[in-house]
């Protein structure tokens, strides 16, 4: 069983309007997350493989970059972090872990639905505890990996935690997609179903009214016709 520690910290709060812009980092014995969130947003996080701090900032926001230096303190956080780890296994060694399975799953696209247009599904999970979880993508059943990422998880004020997971993709009809999410407190999976078609209007009320009056068109056409030769032979 791997323990986990998650701190997080108010770097801001405006007086005039309710802002929050909080630092969350975790670890374990081998890994360790370091982010900052703006509003529940993730603004920067450090990747540990490119050795450098990512903005993965959505575009409906003002783009902010952080001072020179931010990755290098995510390493001594991280460092002073898995320091702190240590000593409370030693205190925690006889408490019993606190599992909470996610209390909600959710799955939603970023824009308005355009077929054949770029968007971006996304799949919220949070009220879980610990952090963090496993989620996987499919499209009309085949599991999905080219085009998802997921951020790291952050903590709420109740004391869970929030993850988001994203996929990248062009919607055309006929394509069903689908979120699992997995967590150890879950006896299984939770899924969520997103169907493209059922965001488009429907075809059925339309081509029946259609339909509708093209018939009542055409008796009107005929009784027309047949009012006028009745005139012509009396």
């Amino acid at each position: 069983m791997k323990l986990l520690l998650f701190l997080c910290c108010v770097l801001g709060v405006s007086a005039d309007v309710l802002h929050e812009d909080v630092a969350v980092f975790g670890c374990s014995e081998s890994d360790g997350e370091f982010m900052y969130t703006l509003e529940g947003e993730e603004l920067w996080y450090a990747d540990w493989k490119l050795g450098k701090g990512v903005e993965p900032q959505p575009p409906f926001v003002d783009h902010m970059s952080y001072q020179e230096g931010a990755y290098e303190n995510a390493v001594a956080q991280i460092q002073v972090c898995r320091s702190n780890l240590k000593n409370s296994r030693i205190g925690m060694k006889d408490i019993p872990l606190k599992k909470d399975p996610p209390s909600s799953l959710t799955i939603y696209t970023r824009d308005d639905v355009e077929l054949g247009e770029k968007n971006t599904l996304i799949c919220h999970v949070s009220g879980f505890y610990p952090a963090p979880v496993k989620v996987r993508w499919t499209k009309n059943g085949e599991k999905v990996t080219a085009g998802t990422s997921i951020n790291v998880p952050f903590p709420n004020k109740d004391g869970f935690f929030t993850q988001i997971s994203r996929l990248e993709f062009v919607p055309q009809l006929g394509d069903v997609y689908s979120c699992t999410a997995e967590h150890l407190a879950l006896t299984q999976p939770m899924t969520r179903i997103w169907d493209v078609e059922k965001t488009q209007p429907g075809v059925g009320p339309a081509v029946f009214c259609g339909l509708g009056l093209t018939v009542g068109l055409l008796g009107v056409a005929a009784g027309t016709f047949f009012l006028i030769k009745g005139n012509e032979c009396s």
